[in-house]
C-alpha cells in the first residue's frame, strides 16, 4: 500500500488538473449510516425506502404535503446535520487549499466537504444543506425562510424569490434529473482533468458513474490517470478503467497520501 501511495502522490502533483469523485465510502466512516447495507437505513426501515422512492411524486402532487413530511418525519435530516467531517474529508480540502485539487464531484447529500473546508464542490445528488427551485435552479440557505413558522402558519411550500416556483430540498429524488448545472459542470471536468482520485464509491449508480468512463474517452491524447481509493474492487477496476487500485479506507489513505504530498513539495 505505502508503494502505491507514494505513486499516487507523485501522480497528482505531476498533473496539471487534478479532481476527486468521493460516494458513500468517504460517509459512513463519519458515522453516517449507509442505505442497503447490513445495518443501512433502507435494511433497517423499509417503509422509508418506500418513502424516499415515492418523494419525487409526493413533490409535483402535492408540495405542501411533501413539506410537512419533511419537517415532522424526517430522522435523516437530523442525523446527517449531526454528522461531522472526518480524516479523509479534511486531506481532501487541504489539498485543495494546496492548490492539488482542482474540484470536488460528491455523490454524499451530507455537506461533510464544505464542512471540512472544500470550497470547490459539485453535490450530484444534491446538498441537504440547501433549497433548490424546481422552476429555474436558483439555490437558498434555509435560514433565509422561516420554515418553522410558515409550517406553524399553514403558509408552506416557501417559494423562490426569483420567480416564485416551489421550493424543494436540493437532494436529487429518485426519479428526479440531476441538474443541469451540477449534470453539465461535472461532465466538463471529467473531460478536462488529466487526474481523477475516485474515493469510496462502488461505482455502480449512474450516471455519476460514468465521470471516470468519460475521463478515459476524452483523453484526446493527453494522459488521464485515474486513482480508486475504495475498500473493494469496484467495476472500474474489473474493467480497466482505473490505472490502479489503493484498497482500504478513505480516512487511513487520504491523509497519508497528504503528507506524502507535502514531504514532496518540500
Amino acid at each position: 500500500m505505502e508503494d502505491l501511495i507514494q505513486k499516487a502522490a507523485k501522480d497528482i502533483t505531476s498533473c496539471r488538473y487534478a479532481i476527486v469523485l468521493t460516494g458513500a465510502g468517504i460517509s459512513t466512516e463519519s458515522g453516517i449510516r449507509d442505505f442497503r447495507g447490513p445495518d443501512g437505513i433502507w435494511t433497517k426501515n423499509p417503509d422509508a425506502e418506500r418513502q424516499a422512492y415515492q418523494s419525487y411524486a409526493k413533490f409535483l402532487k402535492n408540495p405542501r404535503e411533501y413539506w410537512i413530511e419533511r419537517m415532522t418525519s424526517n430522522p435523516l435530516l437530523a442525523e446527517l446535520s449531526r454528522a461531522a467531517p472526518n480524516p479523509g474529508h479534511y486531506a481532501l480540502a487541504e489539498l485543495e487549499n494546496m492548490g492539488i485539487l482542482k474540484r470536488v464531484i460528491t455523490q454524499n447529500i451530507d455537506n461533510l466537504h464544505q464542512k471540512a473546508g472544500s470550497k470547490n464542490v459539485l453535490d450530484y445528488h444534491g446538498n441537504i444543506s440547501l433549497l433548490r427551485c424546481a422552476s429555474c435552479g436558483v439555490r437558498y440557505e434555509p435560514a433565509e425562510f422561516d420554515l418553522d413558522r410558515m409550517l406553524r402558519e399553514n403558509r408552506l411550500p416557501p417559494l423562490c424569490k426569483a420567480c416564485t416556483g416551489v421550493l424543494k430540498s436540493d437532494i436529487v429524488h429518485f426519479h428526479e434529473s440531476i441538474p443541469i448545472d451540477v449534470a453539465e459542470k461535472s461532465q466538463e471536468e471529467a473531460e478536462q482533468c488529466d487526474c481523477m482520485l475516485v474515493c469510496g464509491t462502488s461505482a455502480v449508480v449512474y450516471p455519476f458513474a460514468n465521470l471516470p468512463r468519460i475521463a478515459r474517452q476524452h483523453r484526446a491524447g493527453r494522459a488521464v490517470i485515474i486513482i480508486e481509493i475504495n475498500g473493494e474492487p469496484t467495476p472500474l477496476t474489473a474493467e480497466g478503467i482505473s490505472d490502479y487500485l489503493i484498497q482500504g479506507k478513505t480516512g487511513t489513505i487520504l491523509p497519508k497520501l497528504l503528507e506524502e504530498v507535502k514531504r514532496r513539495s518540500h
